[in-house]
Parts: C-alpha cells; sequence; structure tokens
C-alpha cells in the first residue's frame, strides 16, 4: 500500500516588516524549524500555497532566505518533492523565473496558467507528481496558483451568478478534471488554491484583499468530493472550510500582525495511503518573538501594568517582544507617548504601537487624535475616507469591488 506524508504551509510573506520592523529573523528561525521537522517526520513532499514572499519585489535577504531553503531542504533531503505556488502577494512571473533550475531539482513553481500554442489554459503542466519513501508514485498534485480577474476570461453578463466565482469554478475544474485522468489506482488528488473561501475567518489587519475585495468568496464546492486534501494559502488563521476537514487553511506560521497574536500559527502533516487522506496533524511553529497587547481604561492603568511585566533580560535584540498599547482617554495627551517610552527605557521590549482612543470630550477620534499617518491605513480605508468627503455614506459594495480590482492591477503591475 502506497503511503505519502505531506507538509502543507503557506502564507511565508518573506520580507514583511510589522511596523517598521523586518522579521527576517523570525522566519529564519522558522525555516530551520521546518526543515528539521521534514527529517524528522520523514516528510515526502512539502507543498507551499502562495505568498512566498510579502510583496511584489521582495528584497534581497528574503530571496536569499527562499532559495537558501529549498537549497538545504533538497540537500538533505534529494528525494523530498517541493511544489510552490504563487500567491497575490507574489510577483507571479518573479517566482516562475528560476524555474529551469528550480525543476532540475525536483522543485516545481507556479507562478501563472499555462496557456497552449492556441491560446488557451492547459491544465497538464500543472500537474506534478508526489512520490512516496520508495521512489512510487503515490499522488498528484494540481498546482493551482493564485487567479487574478485577468486569468478568468469572458463572462455571460446575462447571467444571474457571480462571474468571478463562475470564472475561478470553470479553471479549477478544468483543473481538476487534469489532475484526475492523470492518477491511477492508490493514487490521492491532490489540489491547491490561494483564495477567500466562503465562510473564512480572516486577519483584517494583514490580509490584502482579493477578488473584488474578498467580496466574491468562492464556496467550497468548486472542489470536488473526491480530492483527498485541497492545501489552501491566503488566510493566516488555520482552520477548515465548509465543514471538511481536508479542505483547510495551513495558516501563517509567524502572526503578520499583531491581532494574529491569540492564534496558533502552525503547518499541516498530513497523511494519505490507498489515495485517501488517512490523518492529519496542526504542527505549532515555536513563536520566537512573543507579541503583548495591553489594554487599559486609564493612562496610570497602562503605566502601571507596563511596569509589571516581566521580560527575560537574556534575549537576542532580534527576540525582543513586541508591544502594542492601547488607552482609553477623556482628552488628549500629547505626553503619553514619551511616559510609556520612559516606563519601557532600557527594557527588553520594542514598542510597535500605541493606540488612543478618546471618550467623554465631546471631539470624535479624528477631531481629537493625532493626525493619522497614511502609512498605517489599509488602501481600503483610504478610498472610503476619500469618497465620505464627496458623498453621504459609504460607497456600495460594487464600488468597493471595483476599487480592489484596480487596486490589484496596480499592484500586480508595480
Amino acid at each position: 500500500m502506497r503511503s505519502l506524508r505531506l507538509l502543507h504551509t503557506a502564507d511565508w510573506h518573506l520580507g514583511q516588516t510589522l511596523h517598521g520592523i523586518p522579521r527576517d529573523a523570525e522566519h529564519e528561525r522558522f525555516l530551520d524549524w521546518l526543515l528539521d521537522r521534514i527529517g524528522e517526520l520523514r516528510v515526502d513532499a512539502l507543498v507551499i500555497a502562495g505568498d512566498v514572499f510579502d510583496g511584489q519585489n521582495p528584497p534581497i535577504p528574503a530571496l536569499a532566505l527562499f532559495y537558501r531553503f529549498i537549497a538545504r531542504a533538497k540537500a538533505r533531503h534529494p528525494r523530498l518533492d517541493i511544489v510552490v505556488v504563487a500567491g497575490n502577494h507574489d510577483s507571479a512571473s518573479r517566482l516562475e523565473a528560476p524555474s529551469p533550475l528550480m525543476t532540475e531539482m525536483g522543485v516545481r513553481v507556479v507562478g501563472t496558467l499555462p496557456i497552449s500554442a492556441g491560446g488557451l489554459f492547459d491544465p497538464s503542466p500543472l500537474v506534478v507528481p508526489l512520490r512516496d519513501a520508495d521512489g512510487e508514485i503515490a499522488a498528484r498534485c494540481v498546482a493551482m496558483p493564485y487567479l487574478r480577474p485577468s486569468d478568468l476570461g469572458p463572462t455571460d453578463e446575462e447571467d444571474d451568478t457571480d462571474p468571478l466565482v463562475e470564472g475561478v469554478r470553470r479553471l479549477y475544474e478544468r483543473a481538476w478534471t487534469g489532475g484526475r485522468a492523470l492518477c491511477r489506482a492508490g493514487e490521492a488528488l491532490i489540489l491547491t488554491g490561494h483564495c477567500y473561501m466562503r465562510g473564512g475567518a480572516l486577519s483584517e489587519l494583514s490580509e490584502r484583499k482579493i477578488l473584488g475585495g474578498n467580496l466574491h468568496a468562492l464556496p467550497v464546492d468548486i472542489f470536488p468530493d473526491d480530492a483527498a486534501y485541497v492545501a489552501l494559502g491566503h488566510l493566516h488563521r488555520a482552520q477548515a472550510v465548509g465543514g471538511r476537514e481536508a479542505v483547510r487553511y495551513s495558516g501563517s506560521p509567524i502572526p503578520l500582525a499583531l491581532d494574529e497574536e491569540p492564534y496558533p500559527h502552525q503547518v499541516v502533516l498530513a497523511e494519505f495511503a490507498a489515495g485517501r487522506l488517512v490523518g492529519h496533524e496542526a504542527l505549532r511553529v515555536p513563536r520566537h518573538v512573543a507579541i503583548h497587547r495591553i489594554v487599559a481604561e486609564t493612562p496610570e492603568a497602562a503605566l502601571e501594568r507596563l511596569k509589571r511585566l516581566a521580560f527575560d533580560e537574556t534575549l537576542a535584540r532580534d527576540a525582543w517582544p513586541f508591544l502594542e498599547v492601547t488607552v482609553t482617554l477623556p482628552e488628549p495627551r500629547p505626553a503619553l507617548r514619551d511616559e510609556v517610552e520612559a516606563v519601557l527605557a532600557g527594557r527588553p521590549v520594542r514598542l510597535l504601537k500605541l493606540v488612543v482612543r478618546l471618550t467623554g470630550s465631546g471631539q470624535t477620534l479624528a477631531d481629537g487624535a493625532p493626525p493619522t499617518d497614511l502609512a498605517s491605513l489599509e488602501p481600503e480605508e483610504v478610498f472610503r475616507r476619500l469618497y465620505r468627503r464627496s458623498h453621504d455614506g459609504d460607497p456600495d459594495l460594487e464600488l468597493v469591488a471595483a476599487f480592489h480590482e484596480l487596486l490589484t492591477t496596480v499592484q500586480e503591475a508595480a
């Protein structure tokens, strides 16, 4: 009986900075940990379901981290199959550029949809054989990358269905059908996707909206029932989708925003036998940098809580905890940041964010708070603020969706 052990991970976001702080040290610790797990657990295949990098033009240290990991993984485990698909944060063409070298190493990288000489979508190059410890093919992985609106082709304007969702459904069906046709008896059909699924719990502060601003959520029935496993990326909270345990987001390996601190970050170990999923296990990723979030009703309470925080004086600087402080004030207190920084002076901690909420003064937050740093706002919030200058209320859903389609086009051209 053929068996296969697969590690599913996604949303690495190599090259990310958090409020100006680089995350390279955290990512390096994660990749070292991942490499150790591959050997310890006798993993046969690794799937990275998109958002390898945080941006279209990743910095050199981020590129070095990724390619060094690939080289070390293949040097230690030559038989390891690695499948990498592009996410919405990745530059599909940049990710695919070294494919000739990567393919020779046993690494399949898919950034864009393969198009035949006749200009049609050809799913066959997306199907990657995955081999077990004996070198026998135990599964076929359909490596579907993030789909952009431009990939979806023309739609029927008179159809009542959502054209973006139906466009994705058509492409997925062709891809899965192509993968299924190549599966022989005893081989598992494994699918990938980098997308926003209906009912998924997302992190508002760190997940870029896709396919019209997450308004066009995909139904779980786009994935066939005979798929042994669907490895998803995009949502940073690990979760199954639509009540189907075999359709799941692995989640991001590190918190990518301060509000992601409460939930676990992990990769998924999935095991297959005789063409079926026979078990899956969440592997918690050790957190290199702790996150402390202080919420207080008065400045005095906040300062007192900060004084009581205990920190490990032996930590290297790149492991100092991140700190977010939220304080409610009856009126502006311009010196509050100085007071907070005075309490923290000389202690091994990094203050990333001080949030002030004004109440009871008759002023709105916009009237009483310091001017907002434009860089701290999400593009959709900037759009909504500009809209409110000239119109009553908020833009409707269709206009927000159109804005996100335009934003996606600009981001991908950057």
